[in-house]
């Protein structure tokens, strides 16, 4: 039997991707589309689909948005598949909470996967109510508590500092060492993955521009155009680094920056 499944994502192009891949796929019914998360709230209550491809990122109401309105509302939820570019800590969250993702660009083997597992949930007759419930109370738990400033650990010439975070020019990550730069100092952090260093920093003011480096959104000194519509950002630090932005990450920028 063929799932009923509702797309929402503010960018058509990545709409009708994820439609074709869908149909390629089969035994996969597109009811409908949706811009944001006001259309999705809508198409849900209307269409009641099995499964919902929803963009996390999107302006004004955003994918958690849009979970805690249908709670809120205590509307049936469908079986969620999470579209994102890499949004802070909530690959991580989705993992946890068994919510199922997908990275863009969107590749047709994962999106088929994820298929498979939303069969299953349904096959089960398990809801996703709970899980998401969860999921949305642990990430605004996670904003509260990263409201006040917090000091970050590195180690620099057989020294430990404790420095601001807002002084945070840049991480990255080479060999499984992490480098953390600073307006005034380098030096080396403790922890073993950047996602495990994101999770210590505030989620508004962090930003994973490349899966090798983080950046400070309040500390980037320059956007310079590069090869083939992509970007490098150039920091306001002593040695102005330059960074890459990597493709996934390229909506992220203009939506930042309003490119």
């Amino acid at each position: 039997m063929s799932l009923s499944a509702v797309i929402v994502d503010d960018e058509q192009l990545a709409r009708d991707e994820l439609a074709f891949l869908l149909k390629s796929v089969g035994e996969v019914d597109v009811v409908a589309q949706g811009r944001n998360g006001v259309e999705a709230i809508n198409l849900i209550k209307e269409h009641n689909p099995d499964l919902v491809f929803l963009d996390v990122q999107m302006p004004g109401l955003d994918g958690f948005g849009v979970i805690k309105k249908l709670l809120d509302k205590k509307v049936r939820l469908p079986q969620f598949v999470f579209a994102t570019a890499f949004d802070q800590y909530a690959v991580k969250a989705f993992e946890v909470n068994a919510v199922d993702y997908l990275l863009k660009p969107f590749d047709k083997k994962r999106v088929a996967e994820s298929i498979y597992r939303a069969r299953k949930k349904l096959d089960a007759a398990g809801g996703s109510g709970d899980r998401l419930d969860v999921l949305v109370r642990m990430l605004e738990e996670k904003e509260q508590q990263q409201g006040g400033p917090q000091k970050i650990l590195i180690k620099s010439a057989g020294r430990l500092f404790l420095v601001d975070q807002k002084d945070i020019c840049h991480a990255s990550i080479e060999d499984g060492v992490i480098t953390v730069t600073t307006a005034q100092i380098e030096g080396q952090s403790n922890c073993r993955t950047l996602e495990e260093l994101l999770a210590q920093l505030d989620g508004k003011l962090f930003w994973r521009a490349h899966r090798s480096y983080l950046v400070n959104i309040n500390r980037i000194r320059e956007v310079v155009p590069w090869f083939k519509s992509s970007y490098m950002l150039r920091m306001d630090d002593k040695k102005q680094t330059e960074i890459p932005v990597s493709r996934a990450q390229t909506k992220r920028l203009r939506e930042l920056f309003k490119l």
